[in-house]
């Protein structure tokens, strides 16, 4: 902090005893100590205070950022709730029209199991919406004997 060596304060102690006096010398160094410790105290509560500034800021950027990943990763979530409740065009063959006129999610900021269950899911909902088809392509006939 300073730089007072020895010599520097042995002579402050002297022209402090020669000037204030040996009597009131304690009371001189009694009322310097409660300065310095009120200086000190200040200094500590102003530092204190900065530090609770930046946990504040950096509180609200992380509350920030995780608002952005929440809704980043439930986007998909949302978007294919939205499919589900698009409702379906009336008249014949109409889910095998909405199903042939949707989009396929946006798999790009999930998980590849989640992308993989997302892509799945479309392809039951599919599944689900053609005509059933038969085996081997044509209709089944009765052989001989049945």
């Amino acid at each position: 902090m300073f730089d007072i060596g020895w010599s520097e304060l042995l002579a402050l102690v002297v022209i402090a005893i020669v000037f204030v006096g040996p009597k009131d010398l304690p009371r001189m160094m009694r009322t310097a100590g409660q300065y310095v410790a009120k200086v000190r105290a200040m200094a500590r509560e102003f530092q204190t205070s900065f530090e609770d500034l930046a946990r504040e800021t950096e509180l609200e950027e992380l509350r920030k950022e995780v608002s952005s990943l929440r809704g980043h990763v439930t986007e998909p979530m949302r978007s294919l709730q939205r499919e589900i409740d698009k409702p379906l065009k009336a008249g014949g063959g109409a889910g095998a029209e909405a199903v042939k006129t949707s989009q396929p999610l946006d798999t790009g900021g999930v998980s590849d199991g989640i992308a993989g269950t997302i892509r799945e899911a479309e392809a039951v909902e599919a599944y689900g919406a053609s005509e059933p088809a038969s085996i081997g392509g044509t209709p089944e006939t009765k052989r001989d004997g049945e």
